[in-house]
């Protein structure tokens, strides 16, 4: 077997409030990059990518496959490696985050109040039919089991690339390949549940039915797909791709443009987010993720229970002090979707992921940093604490008074002992400046010793 060649470290110039791969690559986006020895590693389009990062470079080492496994995949020339132009445009580094970010504070003093914390978070550039299967696989679960998951597929039915401290890498399978015969039963069998059925008759849709280049077509026409060089190499999109159908006679594509209801107008995010509920296995937030993540649409807003909490907390969906409920129907979730877009503009998703992330337990610790660094940031979040504390300890008591069910991550990092201190810390310095005149309230003001002849004189 020939030898792998592995490229030296080079590296790209960009700050950490640019891109944070630490925490970009662990929010729910991509389910197949590991960390091994500080390095995180992943496949993409036929090579096993390794990074590091400082905060002025993205430093990225590649690994090629052996030429007799991946006959496709051929060791290039230096000149020829085109890897930096890879990740360009996998981490869509062509935006400003920067200059996002500031929008986005100015538009909406939720995101100012906590975005600090999670700078360089970006919305990536991935494959869409792995966007695709992955985020099938996401229904009722969680980033770990998602993450097995995709390394099941991998493992299973995707080509060899790699090694890395004893830890093999493969790409990710194509249709083909999970649209074979058993698929499903092995699917089961590997502990995929009811997701294995719509996985291998998405696979079939995708492979039998639809066409390879059917979701290349529905891509955002501004936005290159994955390992595309230039705009013109996919049509900015789809044009390029129908003409070459066209050309080749595939005629089963005007099939597939009847039963998603497309036309020959230039795609949407909205004619995108409806072709693929046609798919298996696919509701509103898995064709938003693939729209937002894997074709390009910065404006699609994916909303899960994460999301759907944020809305009601935040942002007053359901009402204030209302009671806060796990149901979301359709008006509902278009309604979230398109107050997002109202204040975040074109590039919503790539807010939403923000907060998405900052709501995230794992992510609890770099939430309650947020506090530091900022005072004045700090003090109203101490209010709104307050504020919240009281509420709960006295409900009914005081008018005007939002009762917040559901609680902030800070409060979530907090010790139920430390809640209970904090209240009566509350107690005794809140209420009397929100009541001044209820005098039974306000003799919580005064020292304990004291507190019996108060009450005799109440």
């Amino acid at each position: 077997m020939a030898a792998q060649k592995v490229t030296e470290w080079r590296k790209l110039p960009i700050s950490l409030t640019e891109l944070c791969i630490e925490t970009t690559l662990r929010c729910g986006q991509s389910f197949r990059w590991r960390k091994i020895n500080e390095q995180w590693h992943c496949v993409l389009k036929g090579r096993l990518i390794s990074l590091k990062q400082d905060p002025t470079h993205l430093h990225y080492k590649v690994t090629w496959p052996t030429c007799t496994a991946t006959p496709k995949h051929e060791h290039p020339q230096d000149s020829e490696d085109d890897t930096s132009t890879l990740l360009l445009n996998y981490f869509a580094l062509s935006h400003s985050l920067t200059t996002l970010y500031a929008q986005w504070s100015l538009s909406d003093a939720n995101f100012a109040r906590r975005a600090p914390a999670f700078t360089g978070i970006r919305i990536l550039n991935q494959d869409a039919w792995e966007t695709l299967i992955s985020f099938i696989c996401s229904s009722n679960n969680n980033i770990s089991r998602i993450s097995q998951m995709v390394l099941k597929l991998c493992t299973h039915y995707g080509p060899y690339i790699g090694t890395v401290e004893g830890e093999a890498f493969h790409d990710f399978p194509g249709p083909e390949a999970l649209a074979g015969e058993g698929v499903e039963t092995h699917l089961r069998e590997l502990g995929f549940g009811y997701r294995a059925k719509y996985i291998a008759e998405t696979a079939g849709c995708v492979a039998q039915v639809y066409g390879e280049k059917w979701l290349l077509r529905l891509r955002n026409p501004g936005v290159p797909a994955l390992g595309a060089a230039t705009k013109e190499a996919v049509g900015g999109g789809g044009a390029e791709v129908k003409k070459e159908e066209e050309e080749k006679g595939q005629k089963e594509n005007h099939i597939v443009d009847s039963k998603v209801d497309l036309d020959d107008d230039s795609p949407t995010y909205k004619k995108a987010h409806e072709a693929l509920l046609t798919l298996p296995g696919v509701g509103p937030k898995v064709s938003d993720c693939v729209c937002l993540m894997g074709l390009g649409w910065g404006e699609s807003v994916p909303i899960d229970t994460h999301v759907w909490q944020i809305a009601q907390r935040d942002y007053n969906f359901g009402g204030k002090g209302g009671a806060k409920t796990k149901t979301l129907n359709k008006a509902m979730y278009e309604a979230v979707g398109d107050h997002f877009r109202k204040i975040w503009g074109p590039q919503a998703g790539w807010a939403q992921s923000v907060l998405f992330t900052a709501n995230l337990k794992s992510f609890s610790e770099q939430a309650a940093g947020a506090k530091k660094g900022a005072v004045k940031v700090e003090e109203e979040s101490q209010e709104e604490m307050v504020t919240s504390a009281e509420a709960v300890t006295k409900p009914g008591k005081r008018k005007g008074v939002v009762v917040k069910v559901e609680e902030s991550e800070e409060m979530v990092a907090t010790t139920s002992a430390a809640k209970s201190r904090k209240r009566k810390t509350v107690a005794a310095e809140v209420i009397p400046k929100a009541e001044p005149e209820a005098n039974v309230q306000t003799t919580t003001t005064r020292t304990l010793r004291s507190s019996k002849r108060i009450k005799s004189q109440v």
